[in-house]
């Protein structure tokens, strides 16, 4: 089905309760989620799809995603890259933004679910994932991408992964207010990070070829909050044409003929942060073209060979799929997320959220 139009209260749950039971088919006994059957897990794309459960009702589902991060952490706070079948499968590095999101899947989770007794029991958790990630924060504001085996820093930073941090610290916050244990330094960590990435792109890039082909280093500073409104559809309007595709979707990287569903979700939901509703609405229309009957969706197409590639309908893209329509038609009390910054004053402690309207779909 293509050229699916969402709008405000519109969300046709009946749709995607198969996208949302592809997600719940896909989650292991001990609560991972791995990209797809026999595939990996891995924290960031795991908290992704465990976002996807929470609008879909499955919170039982999602709170067991967020125990295996609990887990199955580390001593220092961190996870290793990838896991699989209970093992871990990559061990060489710890990826500082994919330790970061357990912060901003929790206060989703959170938003939606209203569960202060599980935010409370995760809060050690999200704490341990922000005190190593600050760990490796320069004088300069960035943040090193990633730890080695030995755990020693890999000394570099990426503008995609700093800016998931930077909406991820902003998340962390929001929980460290509401369990009544403000963490100002936090904030301060924030600012600085969100300072380097607007005024200092020399930290960025340093050991390797400039990442600016992404997509994702386009549109991320925008999801993230780290270019405010105001700046925001400027900045998006200077490379539209190089990554987007009519009728199709958003490229992965500006030099291939290849668009990604999950990065058009993403560039939707950016859309809305830079108050673009319309070009929101109608990039997400495109994506449903990608759908199998079951719900789940391909990575990408390419579209110069009139190809799906690679052969993979990952549960992160699911997942993506699913918070873009959140965000196009306000269905749960998370549905602003991704699209305005919103940080809780310390006096703001328990004050509860806006009424959530998720259902089991």
């Amino acid at each position: 089905m293509s050229g699916l139009f969402l709008s405000k209260g519109l969300f046709p749950q009946e749709f995607f309760r198969p996208t949302v039971e592809f997600l719940v088919r896909a989650q292991q006994p001990d609560g991972s989620i791995p990209w797809f059957a026999g595939g990996h897990a891995d924290p960031w794309d795991h908290v992704e799809s465990a976002m996807g459960l929470s609008i879909g009702g499955e919170f039982e589902a999602a709170e067991r995603a967020y125990r295996w991060l609990k887990n199955t952490q580390l001593d220092d706070g961190s996870w290793w890259a990838a896991y699989r079948d209970g093992a871990v499968d990559n061990h060489e590095r710890r990826e500082t933004n994919f330790v970061a999101y357990v912060a901003t899947g929790v206060w989703q989770h959170f938003l939606i679910s209203e569960n202060q007794a599980f935010l409370h029991e995760m809060w050690p958790c999200v704490q341990a994932a922000i005190e190593f990630v600050l760990a490796q924060q320069s004088p300069h504001g960035e943040i090193n991408w990633a730890v080695n085996t030995d755990g020693e820093a890999m000394c570099d930073a990426l503008i995609t992964g700093c800016s998931s941090i930077y909406k991820s610290l902003e998340c962390a916050v929001n929980i460290s207010v509401q369990v009544g244990a403000p963490r100002p330094i936090w904030r301060d960590a924030r600012h600085a990070l969100g300072e380097a990435l607007r005024k200092k792109p020399e930290r960025f890039d340093r050991t390797w070829e400039s990442k600016s082909r992404y997509s994702m280093d386009w549109f991320y500073p925008v999801l993230s909050g780290v270019i405010p409104p105001a700046k925001a559809s400027a900045h998006l309007q200077k490379r539209w044409d190089e990554f987007v595709e009519q009728g199709l979707g958003c490229r992965c990287v500006s030099d291939q003929p290849w668009v990604t569903v999950a990065e058009s979700c993403e560039l939707t939901m950016a859309l809305l942060a830079a108050g673009d509703h319309a070009r929101a609405v109608t990039v997400y229309s495109w994506l449903h073209q990608w759908r199998e009957s079951n719900g789940e969706y391909w990575t990408g197409y390419q579209f110069a060979e009139d190809l799906l590639w690679p052969d993979e309908r990952p549960t992160w893209t699911a997942a993506a799929i699913l918070l873009a329509a959140d965000a196009l038609t306000e269905y749960t009390a998370a549905h602003r997320l991704f699209k305005e910054v919103c940080m809780l004053d310390v006096d703001a402690a328990h004050a509860l959220p806006e009424k959530s309207r998720a259902r089991s779909l």
